[in-house]
């Protein structure tokens, strides 16, 4: 089946997505007159709508206003900050003007294609500076001025209120030891609460989970990894890896090769239900479960039946580090036929991990313990991994995901098999 990762259509649209960041397009000077808050009264003004999020998302939520009305915005300056339920980014204007009025206050969620914010033509102001900038300085200095006139003033009031201002500390200070003393740092005595808004992201995640446990039949099977060839062939060949292509080894590359593989043996795993019908990729799509500030996001690895471990270890990386400083792009997490999500860089043991909707299954790594084993016969200590495989049971089998989970866990333990495809 083709794939389309770039937004086709948008020709004709108000807003366009660029990689690695939004560009508006601001919308031609004729609409419709039924369309009033949309209108322009003249051609000196404009609308801007919001642009497309990209695929599958059709509304966001402003959380940051970066100009304000009456500023002047460069071509590409950015506007407004605006976050989804995958991804923050910057919203840029993509023609010079004033900003008139602004539609979408802060912490307001807005749907692709409404107004956004208005314009007018205005003159770019001398040097560069915003429009504001001349106005706010021009009355500091009667700010400046009306303060020297009532220093005297101020300086008695203080000396009156001191007792009482030294008073307030004084009897919050037997609180401050109760605080220390409690076994929860950052925690004081006080039975305090706080109330934090759901970010568009955590509102996601969650709608997500309710959706997999309610509309998949979930299934968990486990399994069992002997790491020690694999660490053994990292030991050996880390040094060398790391100096020939610039990237650093890890198990991960080796876990993504072998699921690759896996899912090609197994192509229900990698298929998906539609409706009343089943989607089998003839491709693998990799998503990778990260923790970034904003909360878990799944950058996906395109293509992985044609990449190496170079080309894995190179590309996860990338992709984490961004994921983490918050600049990763909507395309990027887009889509995937299979996720792995590794909770053993937490320290987890064993857990079962939850399916990424809409795919049909995922696997999950966990940490490695030494534990006590029997190998020929003989009760040896090895580094061993339990892995788990989640998948929905309307469409594979246990046949299917226990043969699944075994095809990885061999080519984990004898990587060799990965070379000769076996």
């Amino acid at each position: 089946a083709a794939r389309r990762f770039a937004h086709a259509g948008l020709a004709g649209s108000r807003g366009a997505v660029r990689a690695g960041r939004t560009n508006v397009v601001l919308r031609a000077p004729v609409v419709d007159s039924v369309q009033q808050h949309r209108s322009f009264s003249s051609g000196d003004e404009w609308v801007m709508d919001v642009p497309p999020l990209g695929d599958s998302i059709t509304k966001g939520e402003v959380v940051e206003w970066v100009k304000a009305v009456g500023d002047y915005v460069a071509e590409d300056e950015e506007l407004c900050t605006m976050e989804t339920d995958k991804v923050t980014f910057p919203v840029r204007a993509a023609t010079a003007g004033e900003i008139v009025e602004i539609f979408v206050p802060v912490d307001t969620e807005v749907r692709v294609g409404e107004p956004l914010v208005k314009f007018k033509k205005a003159e770019a102001p001398a040097g560069g500076a915003p429009a504001k900038a001349p106005e706010s300085e021009t009355p500091a200095p009667a700010k400046a001025e009306a303060p020297k006139a009532e220093a005297p003033k101020k300086e008695a009031a203080p000396k009156a209120a001191a007792p009482e201002k030294k008073a307030a500390p004084k009897a919050e200070a037997p609180k401050a030891p109760a605080a220390s003393a409690g076994s929860s740092p950052g925690f004081s005595s006080a039975r305090l609460e706080k109330r934090v808004k759901l970010s568009p992201m955590r509102r996601k995640i969650a709608e997500r989970l309710v959706e997999g446990q309610s509309t998949a039949a979930l299934l968990t099977t486990f399994n069992e990894v002997d790491m020690s060839n694999l660490m053994n062939l990292r030991n050996k060949y880390k040094d060398q890896f790391e100096k020939v292509h610039g990237v650093k080894l890890g198990f991960m590359s080796a876990f993504v090769a072998a699921a690759t593989a896996a899912l090609q043996e197994i192509p229900a795993v990698n298929a998906v239900i539609d409706d009343k019908e089943i989607v089998y990729r003839e491709y693998t799509d990799i998503s990778i479960a990260v923790s970034s500030p904003r909360g878990l996001v799944v950058p996906v690895l395109r293509d992985t039946q044609n990449m190496t471990f170079k080309d894995i270890e190179a590309t996860i990386g990338d992709l984490g580090a961004r994921a983490r400083n918050d600049s990763i792009t909507m395309e990027e997490m887009a889509g995937g036929t299979f996720t792995i999500t590794n909770g053993g860089v937490f320290g987890s043991l064993f857990a079962t991990p939850m399916l990424n909707m809409p795919q049909s299954a995922i696997l999950g790594m966990h940490g490695i313990k030494e534990r006590p084993v029997t190998v020929n016969g003989q009760i040896v200590s090895r580094p061993m991994m339990y892995i788990a495989l989640t998948y929905d049971h309307r469409l594979i089998d246990g046949r299917e995901s226990v043969t699944f989970l075994k095809s990885i866990k061999e080519k984990v333990e004898d990587p060799q098999r990965l070379l000769l495809g076996l």
